[in-house]
């Protein structure tokens, strides 16, 4: 069980950019190769092109801007040396930083949900969130413990929100995952509508997640569902979740360093740049924590016990 621990802390979600190995080149550096997790994927294209014509007038050297497929090919990547800033989910940043491969320089903040009605709160800020169980409107699942023998939903074993975090505390609970039937599914909006459909009883996600794709999940009509007569929360994780990283590679050089971090807090200041942000879903960034970042190793180690 430890090697899956292992493993689970191997496979993980993130975004980076690309950046020169050597102490003279990193001074050099003409150009960076950004990566980041699109929270959908609507004009996506067109996002990453503003992105980098955003930070290349801010920078003033060529700035790549690409988007990873999933939480395993992004921290590879900050390994490799492919991408020199990574716009990283939580648990894959805590991956990539064991690996001594990312360095966190800022956190970003979230805006913050109404836990009763998972109705955003005007002008709030976080830099936590939790996980969250979706289940059919109607049904009698209202706690970890009625989970037991169900049919469940989760988005990767790398995902903070969508399977360390719920089966963490399931097993706190000692419910028996053997009677559980766990499904992978690679999306959010699938997993809502595999819920909604009656495919599965409950889906793990992050708090917030019926707002965010309230016009995403259709029916086979090609109209929206409302997920929020057709979905409930039954349960919130006891855990807050840390948020997304702005990590950069060790390697870079202290100036670059600087640079990239007032870029983003400019960015965070300027209506330009909060609407590139609203990607990924930021509303802001302050200076990272990097002990906010270690709950997540052990969440991880219970997970996978």
């Amino acid at each position: 069980m430890k090697k899956f621990a292992l493993l689970l802390l191997t496979a993980v979600m993130t975004v980076t950019l690309v950046g020169c190995s050597s102490s003279d080149k990193k001074e050099e550096q003409k150009s960076i190769t950004i990566q980041f997790v699109p929270t959908n994927n609507d004009g996506i294209d067109a996002t990453t092109e503003k992105f980098a014509s955003y930070l290349e007038n801010i920078l003033g050297i060529d700035v790549n801007v690409t988007v990873a497929t999933d939480y395993t090919t992004i921290v590879e990547a900050m390994e490799s040396g492919k991408v020199d800033v990574g716009i990283m989910p939580p648990a894959a940043y805590v991956q990539a930083r064991s690996q001594n491969s990312a360095k966190a320089i800022l956190s970003s903040t979230l805006i913050d949900y109404d836990q009763k009605t998972e109705m955003p709160i005007e002008n709030s800020s976080t830099d936590t969130f939790k996980a969250e169980v979706l289940v059919r409107a109607d049904s009698d699942i209202d706690s970890y413990e009625d989970l037991a023998g169900k049919n469940i939903a989760y988005l990767s074993v790398s995902s903070a929100s969508g399977y360390i975090y719920p089966i963490a505390e399931m097993k706190a609970a000692n419910i028996d995952l053997s009677r559980c039937n766990l499904t992978a599914i690679s999306d959010v909006t699938s997993a809502m509508k595999a819920v909604v459909n009656g495919q599965v009883d409950a889906c793990f996600t992050f708090e917030g997640s019926r707002y965010v794709f309230r016009d995403k999940v259709m029916d086979d009509n090609g109209q929206p569902i409302d997920l929020f007569s057709t979905l409930k929360v039954a349960v919130l994780s006891e855990g807050d979740i840390p948020n997304d990283a702005i990590a950069v590679l060790p390697t870079m050089s202290d100036d670059l360093q600087k640079k990239v971090q007032d870029a983003f807090l400019k960015m965070a200041s300027e209506e330009e740049g909060l609407a590139i942000m609203s990607a990924w879903g930021h509303t802001g960034y302050v200076t990272a924590n990097e002990s906010a970042y270690d709950t997540i190793e052990k969440y991880i180690e219970s997970a996978g016990e």
